[in-house]
């Protein structure tokens, strides 16, 4: 495996709305998503869209949201993860657990429509790595 383009940032916001106006009005962003639900994942969504990158905003969606955890440690919000983009998810996975990293859970399907794994952080360098699948319509 090889490592692949960063795809986005995950930031957890306690309000993507407010989030929105941060990046559209402070940072200057122009090209901002539509938020979307993700009930799968437990969370709200909305990608800013950057140069070379995205930011994907995160809020949660329900109590038992993983970001909701995230926020009790963190309530102003923070970087949550950082994901890159793999050929293939399960390949990507099997390299992982052979290399001795933990992955957290089963591939599911991620708020680009392609199947995600996470990478615990104590086997990243104290950053959550998300690895995505590369988009079939890509970059």
């Amino acid at each position: 495996m090889n490592l692949g383009r960063l795809n986005h940032i995950g930031v957890a916001t306690p309000s993507i709305e407010q989030s929105i106006a941060l990046y559209r009005d402070l940072l200057g962003a122009t090209h901002i998503g539509e938020p979307f639900d993700l009930p799968p994942q437990k969370v709200r969504v909305c990608f800013v869209d950057t140069p070379n990158s995205q930011i994907e905003l995160l809020e949660p969606l329900g109590e038992d949201s993983p970001i909701a955890r995230f926020l009790e440690k963190n309530p102003a919000g923070g970087q949550h993860h950082v994901c890159f983009e793999v050929p293939d998810i399960h390949a990507a996975r099997a390299e992982m657990e052979a290399k001795g990293a933990r992955v957290l859970g089963e591939p599911r399907i991620g708020a680009h429509g392609t199947p995600v794994i996470f990478v615990h952080p104590k086997d990243t360098g104290g950053v959550l790595v998300e690895l995505m699948e590369t988009p079939k319509e890509a970059h």
